[in-house]
């Protein structure tokens, strides 16, 4: 099949018999093989979401000791950041499946080793080198799946079906942190202390296997003419290149480096709008409970908290449905400018948990909206060869802000009180509005 035909059957379903425009998520669900490669990544995305929690309540039940916990976390968390570009360097190199089912395995061994570990009462020491072990095998499948997508409705005159299809993988994300936290929380406390450790890792394997298993709707690698098969080895592909070992290949006319993606005009700083933002949410995390610990009121910590998910959620999937005037660079600037303008009434409203419920949801609709926004413009800026590199980049800025926020979080909660902490999450994002027009404008200018 040609690579014209998936994208002239869309073309043909963007309207009902009625003459009404279809929603975009009945069109990209409609692609091949979409439904299985979506459902599978959120399988395997689920140990995001439970794995820093599960570390803390796992040493703190077995160790009885905070400090030791949150720093096995954020050991774990670092550490994963880390490697994550230098995977997607060899997903974007070598092909998803064959890199894949490898690192998987890693991964799996790695998280079990850890929760063996923490069940036998190794010394500390001993655990902390398991926990850098089981961060620096950890991969990004949300970055997998969001290159799967691009290469699935390739083609398309405009972003509008990519736009939604990255909002939903945003939704998905949402539904995982709000999920994950809770499922964490309960095997913990009603099955074992050490029992949610063990389901994520069971949920990388089964999820991780079944989307690398599905080799049509993988992404090809773009090879130099030297690595391309001499005729007569492997299968034609309609793009003009091979198959190699289930990985299609597609020439590209001159031998070149492919550089990383942070190289591209505007990308490193992205990120490093991405670490500013992100450095809310961790900090509004921990505000969050140390102001309910306040009131006697940290048994609704997890309710309080999963407000702002759903709110995120409901405005992913609202934002895909949208076709926006202007550029990617436009809408985000503008949403993490009105999404700090909101944080300024959850430092006002502190006291007051229903009101403060109600700004979590109303301030969540913009930020998924923002994670779609960003993957959207490594889209336009980093060439397919660097795609997944550049989306994971941007997870690795998730990491990092996440690790930072909470730590600056809990400096000034020690020495200015829980409700200081609220303006964290202000301070971040409004910091991340201006490195967001500058990338614009470093974007723009190298494009002219």
């Amino acid at each position: 099949m040609s690579n014209s035909q998936p994208n002239a059957s869309r073309q043909t379903i963007r309207r009902n018999p009625s003459g009404r425009r279809r929603s975009p998520y009945a069109i990209i669900f409609r692609t091949p093989g979409a439904k299985a490669f979506s459902a599978a990544a959120a399988v395997a995305r689920l140990p995001i979401s439970m794995m820093g929690l599960g570390i803390v309540l796992a040493l703190n039940h077995i160790y009885g000791n905070w400090t030791t916990a949150g720093a096995m976390s954020a050991v774990y968390v670092l550490s994963a950041a880390v490697v994550t570009p230098f995977y997607a360097r060899l997903f974007d190199r070598f092909g998803q499946r064959r890199v894949g089912r490898v690192a998987l395995m890693l991964q799996v061994v790695a998280m079990l080793s850890f929760a063996l570990g923490a069940l036998l009462r190794v010394p500390i020491p001993t655990l902390f080198v398991l926990a850098v072990l089981m961060g620096v095998t950890q991969f990004a499948f949300g970055a997998l799946v969001r290159t799967r997508w691009a290469w699935a409705l390739r083609g398309e005159k405009d972003d509008t079906l990519l736009n939604a299809a990255y909002a939903f993988e945003s939704a998905v994300d949402e539904t995982v942190f709000v999920l994950g936290p809770i499922l964490a929380a309960f095997l913990a406390t009603s099955v074992h202390p050490v029992s949610q450790l063990v389901v994520p890792a069971l949920c990388a394997l089964c999820g991780g296997m079944a989307f690398f298993s599905l080799k049509s709707t993988q992404p090809p690698v773009i090879a130099t003419p030297a690595e391309v098969p001499q005729s007569g080895e492997g299968g034609v592909v309609s793009d003009g290149g091979n198959v190699r070992d289930g990985v299609a290949t597609r020439r590209i006319g001159t031998r070149r480096h492919v550089r990383s993606a942070l190289l591209y005009p505007g990308i490193a700083l992205l990120v490093l709008v991405f670490v500013a933002f992100n450095m809310s949410f961790s900090a509004f995390d921990v505000s969050v409970t140390a102001i309910t610990k306040s009131m006697g009121l940290e048994r609704i910590v997890g309710l309080q908290l999963a407000l702002f998910a759903v709110g995120s959620l409901v405005g992913a999937l609202v934002f895909g449905s949208l076709r926006l005037k202007g550029s990617h660079w436009s809408h985000m600037v503008i949403l993490l400018a009105v999404l700090s303008v909101w944080y300024v009434g959850f430092r006002l409203s502190a006291d007051n948990l229903v009101v403060l419920g109600i700004l979590e949801v109303f301030a969540g609709l913009f930020v998924a909206p923002s994670f779609a926004t960003g993957n959207l413009i490594v889209k336009d800026i980093v060439p397919d060869e660097s795609l997944t590199e550049g989306l994971s980049w941007l997870n690795t800025g998730n990491s990092v802000g996440v690790s930072l926020g909470s730590s600056v979080a809990g400096v000034v909660l020690d020495a200015f009180g829980p409700h200081a902490g609220m303006w964290i999450p202000f301070a971040a994002t409004a910091c991340s509005v201006p490195l967001a027009a500058l990338a614009w404008l470093l974007a723009r200018r190298r494009r002219r």
